[in-house]
């Protein structure tokens, strides 16, 4: 992890955090801020690989920011809550992917948890990245689709010879199906 967002109203243990979070991951930079409002307001402004919120702030609990730091960014978001509360509060972060570690902390654990975050995270962007290669994809697919159409329509060609047009168009021009596709479209849908 290369940047990280410490949410704490207690100095002390922001101070402790940086310390672990160093010894973890020596390259990584650390922000702190103390209150829930500089935190939405420094994950709006930044991109951060994950926030760690030390519960409580002293202007929120820090579940909501949770939920909003995970809905809001590819960020790793750690909730640090009293041992009594973990269970309760683990539930209700757990379908936004937040994780919750008990205090006080244990540095075996921590270490732990945060490179399991850290590997979540990566796994994640990944799925991301995949997402985004088939959504263009798909979208690809559907404007050849709409091409072949126009030509089936307006031409009166075949969907094998639409589809052996748009082919050969691509050879010949030395340019993808999609550009001819496109080119087809501004042709014959105005």
């Amino acid at each position: 992890m290369d940047r990280i967002l410490i949410s704490s109203s207690n100095e002390k243990a922001a101070c402790m955090l940086v310390t672990l979070l160093k010894e973890a991951f020596p390259a990584c930079s650390v922000s702190m801020v103390s209150t829930g409002l500089e935190t939405r307001r420094a994950c709006s402004s930044n991109n951060y690989d994950c926030v760690i919120i030390n519960c409580p702030l002293t202007d929120e609990n820090g579940t909501e920011l949770a939920e909003i730091v995970t809905a809001n960014s590819t960020a790793g978001c750690v909730l640090i809550v009293k041992n009594e509360y973990a269970d309760s509060i683990a539930e209700r972060v757990e379908d936004y992917g937040a994780m919750v570690i008990p205090k006080p902390l244990n540095r075996q654990s921590f270490y732990r948890s945060m490179h399991f975050v850290s590997a979540a995270r990566k796994r994640m962007l990944g799925i991301q990245s995949e997402n985004l290669k088939l959504h263009k994809k798909l979208e690809e697919i559907r404007t050849i689709n709409r091409a072949k159409f126009a030509l089936m329509q307006y031409l009166s060609f075949t969907e094998q010879q639409a589809h052996r047009y748009l082919e050969k168009q691509a050879m010949d021009l030395r340019c993808t199906k999609l550009e001819v596709a496109q080119k087809v479209i501004k042709m014959y849908e105005v």
